[in-house]
């Protein structure tokens, strides 16, 4: 979940094996610790002393059961009742079912009304208020993140705190609205909701209420489902319609863990993963995926990973293994192959990685494939070998099909990452479908007790999604003085290139950062032209570990410490990582007093892929203006295409076009899928950090943007979902 900073800037002004899973790749050529499938240290296994887990009877905190929900029973997966085919898996002509269109998360519709030869016609057709923002007296922690989805009659979407709501897709008049009552408190690092779930159940008649449900999961841990038609809770889902998700989590306390992710139904199974807000402790709450039935909302399985072989819900006073890497992203299912991709992330304590065990640094920073009926790992495919640079995956997988060597076809998957490194698997078995290479990284690494990988995986055959390593000469600024001090800040760090371990002397180059390559927003693909589209961020960053008298010195505390304070460590940046010896110091690579990056622009990118044609690059440009940038975070007010920070994904059409936003100049965009070439635009109430979609209502197509902003992204955040058209759908 994860950090953006608004550094953008002008040109010439300032211009295996595990538990039944199969590890699909080619292991690290030498032997390190928790590495390969090596025996784990005493160490790593069992830590002791102040670095020891806390108690598994520690109770949760008040108000961490947020509707102080009852506990949910369990039901055996051989009781699940069939499902009936879904609305994601075959939308109707015009719908948007699905957080990415479909099934497949592809972000492609095949509408063509929208073309670019009338797309500099498009108009506002309407604005909707969802109503969430900050209130007085509130710090701005808003980024909403949405992206509707639109079934039949309705445009479904959820405010940035989690209230749901019903829209004519025609006029965007309201048809209902629930409230759920998230509590601003409950909010993580953000308050976003990226979209909710489409689901028709089996066992109510259809013209009953809660046939057709909206499903979604809360910045406060509960899963809830109401009636499609009237927003009604389902009183046969969970207690009332809701259950809580803190269940078996055990010791925590309200903002720690939250859920931002629509949760996909694979095979009657709503799968539920959550952020844990990083930088804060070891023993953060676990990052266990969880299984429900979509039909009652019974608990069916768990994946817990340090203890693979039990999939049950804790009982009495126990839960599950604390500090496991955890999941935030968007997931991706197969009903075919009744798996589900689960993108994760790091263990606790992004940066330190001496106390994971075996299994976890096994399962981090990978593509786990689930199956959802028992909860099992089938395969994992890792992208980061013993991450302690926060490369988590924020991106959202995308199935396509592709053409074998033997003629037979390939159901493939694409994995973007930070890193820039975009990997593509088979789906059944998470083996490469394109060559990955294990190439030597810097290794053992800063930190005596904390040895790196000896090698990490390199999708070969694929475009990197960043740029070559830093040097010294690459250093930049508004003014010759500037450039000095940043060639000043490159020679006092540490830097060898890509993987530049940890180190606790001086500062490290992270480059390509945490915010680097593809997050949240992920990609777009048309599968008529094979042609795939990544937008992306050039950043860096300057890190260095601290000890514990330092970050006490720093006043970094964790969130669940009586003496945290909001900003004094936590997913912004600086992390007091509580229960290791080191807290972790986080700074963009920049000027701190012009507050413009010490590397040069661009620092975004939108590229196109060619996937049928050797996977080649068909073009590639800078994405976003200066016109709401430049250096002290004034606006310049110029059109200039230099390429800003950006968060927030695409769409592509049949009419041969891709529609986005992202960027931190708040404008949305309509691009030439075939060239390039932007052919309109338009400027947004707030900041576009989010996924656009597009649907038909009425025989005309639209076109949908939350225009929410992002607090860390410095865009101005409203609560306006704004809704483009050509001028005969407004009549």
């Amino acid at each position: 979940m994860k950090r953006f900073y608004l550094l953008a800037t002008v040109a010439g002004l300032s211009v295996a094996s595990m538990t039944g899973a199969a590890y699909a790749q080619v292991q690290p050529s030498d032997t390190v610790p928790d590495v390969s499938n090596s025996e784990p240290t005493d160490k790593t296994d069992a830590p002791s002393g102040k670095f020891a887990a806390p108690s598994p009877y520690a109770p949760q905190a008040p108000g961490v059961n947020a509707a102080n929900l009852p506990d949910i029973d369990s039901i055996d997966p051989s009781q699940l009742p069939a499902m009936v085919p879904q609305q994601s898996a075959h939308p109707a002509s015009g719908d948007w079912a699905a957080y990415g269109h479909d099934d497949t998360q592809q972000r492609y519709s095949s509408l063509s009304e929208i073309t670019p030869e009338n797309v500099g016609q498009l108009k506002v057709a309407f604005v909707y208020h969802t109503g969430s923002y900050p209130r007085p007296g509130q710090v701005n922690k808003w980024a909403a993140e949405t992206t509707p989805i639109k079934v039949g009659d309705g445009l479904y979407t959820c405010s940035a705190m989690n209230d749901l709501i019903k829209l004519d897709p025609a006029t965007g008049k309201q048809i209902w609205r629930r409230d759920v009552d998230v509590k601003y408190h409950s909010i993580p690092y953000t308050a976003a909701c990226k979209g909710v779930t489409y689901f028709t159940s089996s066992q109510v008649p259809e013209g009953q209420p809660c046939h057709n449900r909206i499903i979604e999961g809360t910045l406060d841990m509960r899963l809830i489902a109401v009636d499609a038609a009237t927003g009604q809770f389902c009183p046969n889902f969970g207690h009332n319609g809701q259950v809580n998700l803190m269940q078996g989590m055990g010791e925590s306390v309200p903002g720690f863990v939250a859920t931002t992710a629509p949760p996909p139904v694979i095979n009657g199974v709503v799968v539920v993963n959550h952020e844990v807000l990083d930088g804060q402790r070891r023993w953060a709450p676990s990052g266990v995926i969880r299984g429900y039935d979509a039909e009652t909302g019974k608990f069916v399985w768990a994946w817990d990973v340090n203890n693979p072989n039990d999939h049950s819900q804790p009982t009495g006073d126990h839960h599950y293994s604390r500090g496991t890497p955890n999941s935030w992203a968007a997931m991706t299912g197969d009903n075919e192959l009744g798996l589900v991709y689960v993108p994760t992330g790091n263990s606790a304590a992004d940066y330190y990685s001496a106390l994971r065990s075996s299994e976890e640094n096994k399962v981090s920073s990978a593509v786990v494939a689930i199956d959802v009926k028992t909860g099992s790992p089938r395969w994992v495919f890792q992208t980061t070998h013993k991450d302690v640079w926060d490369y988590d995956i924020g991106s959202q997988a995308t199935l396509i099909d592709m053409p074998g060597p033997d003629g037979k076809t390939i159901p493939a998957l694409i994995m973007p990452t930070k890193r820039g490194e975009t990997f593509v698997l088979d789906r059944r078995t998470g083996k490469p479908v394109l060559p990955v290479e294990e190439r030597k990284a810097p290794s053992p690494g800063m930190i005596p007790d904390d040895p790196r990988a000896p090698t990490q995986p390199w999708s070969v055959a694929m475009p990197q999604l960043k740029m070559p390593d830093l040097k010294e000469t690459d250093m930049w600024g508004m003014t010759p003085i500037d450039q000095l001090f940043c060639r000043v800040k490159f020679r006092r760090a540490h830097y060898v290139g890509e993987f530049t371990p940890p180190s606790l002397d001086k500062p490290w180059i992270e480059y390509p950062s945490y915010n680097g390559g593809s997050d949240w927003g992920s990609m777009s693909y048309d599968p008529q032209s094979g042609i795939l589209i990544a937008n992306w961020n050039n950043m860096a960053m300057y890190d260095q570990l601290v000890t514990r008298k330092q970050a006490d010195k720093l006043g970094l505390m964790p969130i669940d410490d009586p003496n945290f304070k909001p900003g004094g460590g936590g997913a912004e940046g600086n992390g007091a990582m509580a229960d290791t010896p080191y807290a972790i110091v986080v700074s963009p690579f920049w000027n701190q007093y012009t507050k413009m990056l010490c590397t040069k622009p661009p620092y975004g990118m939108i590229t196109a892929i060619d996937m049928k044609h050797g996977h080649k690059v068909l073009w590639q440009h800078p994405l976003g203006t200066a016109r709401a940038n430049g250096p002290w975070g004034l606006p310049t007010g110029l059109p200039w295409e230099i390429g800003t920070p950006n968060n927030g994904g695409s769409v592509v059409t049949a009419g041969g076009l891709i529609f986005i936003a992202a960027a931190t100049d708040n404008m949305i965009r309509a691009i030439d899928e075939k060239t390039g070439k932007v052919l309109w635009s338009a400027v947004l109430p707030g900041g576009g950090q989010a996924n656009p979609m597009t649907y038909e209502a009425n025989g005309h197509q639209y076109v949908a943007i939350m225009a929410g902003g992002h607090h860390f992204m410095a865009t101005p955040v409203t609560d306006q979902l704004v809704v483009f058209a050509l001028p005969d759908a407004k009549k």
